[in-house]
């Protein structure tokens, strides 16, 4: 089980993937996987869409990293646009693909979604799957938290209250959602603790290798950018190759800096760049 590694090893390190869109993409994704799993991660997780869009294509992937690379798969499950019998039809897919780790997640609201649906919704939280799935399976439960809140949460301490409904309804370990700025993280762990939040907590780190890549993660995480990226952007944004070297190297102190404050682990966000989680790999250990 995963949540046993953060009491037998030091530090975790693991990766996020993305499901193929298409069929014919599927190769592809798999030659991610292999090159994966020659960095040793301690386990890979595997996304998924909204309403359960790529369900099928997010356990075919987590079936190989368990099976066929013999590494931890642990599948996102988002429940927003999901009925209950989604839900237990997911499951039972993962339980027959021996896939027994989740990442469960409320997940942004579809864009097909009307009002009356999204308030009518089976699951309103992520604390409910969490609640769900701990009681009608068998599954190990990761959750996911926000060291700068989440988008619409009205305040960090009331966002703190909803990750701890998380925890009590059976999430062993955290994910956080991707960062920047290290001491915002460092900031939300004192906060958590105090909050009596005690499971362990791996740090999201996303690479950015492009100016345009920023921005599309921003908009969607409503991460702060520090004045250290944002200076990185504005001396190399034009210029593909030394960004993609100053991105790289951001991401690598951040984590150094990590690894030496003792965090949990460090789960990279590959957007399915191997050659970028490599580098990285290589440089932290």
């Amino acid at each position: 089980m995963i949540k046993d590694l953060f009491s037998e090893k030091k530090q975790l390190l693991s990766f996020e993937v993305f499901p193929p869109k298409k069929e014919d993409e599927f190769a592809n994704a798999i030659s991610v996987l292999d090159s994966l799993a020659g960095l040793q991660p301690d386990f890979i997780s595997v996304t998924y869409g909204a309403g359960g869009s790529k369900s099928k294509k997010t356990v075919e992937i987590a079936s190989y990293i368990q099976n066929q690379l013999h590494i931890r798969a642990l599948a996102h499950m988002t429940c927003v646009g999901s009925r209950k019998e989604d839900i237990d039809a997911v499951t039972a897919q993962l339980r027959e693909a021996h896939v027994n780790h989740v990442l469960a997640l409320r997940g942004d609201r579809p864009s097909y979604m009307s009002d009356e649906q999204f308030e009518g919704r089976h699951f309103s939280h992520a604390s409910d799957l969490i609640h769900y799935l701990g009681t009608n399976t068998d599954l190990h439960i990761a959750g996911a938290c926000y060291p700068e809140k989440h988008y619409e949460a009205g305040d960090m301490e009331s966002d703190l209250i909803h990750l701890k409904e998380k925890c009590e309804a059976g999430a062993e370990f955290l994910i956080t959602q991707l960062f920047f700025d290290n001491d915002a993280f460092y900031r939300f762990l004192e906060k958590a603790g105090k909050s009596g939040i005690q499971i362990p907590v791996c740090a999201g780190i996303m690479p950015i290798t492009s100016a345009k890549q920023l921005g599309t993660t921003v908009s969607l995480s409503g991460s702060a950018v520090p004045k250290q990226l944002a200076d990185i952007i504005a001396t190399y944004g034009d210029d593909p190759a030394d960004m993609r070297k100053a991105g790289i190297d951001y991401a690598i102190k951040q984590i150094l800096d990590l690894k030496a404050h003792h965090a949990d682990g460090i789960h990279i966000y590959t957007m399915n760049k191997p050659k970028v989680a490599q580098e990285i790999a290589a440089a932290i250990r």
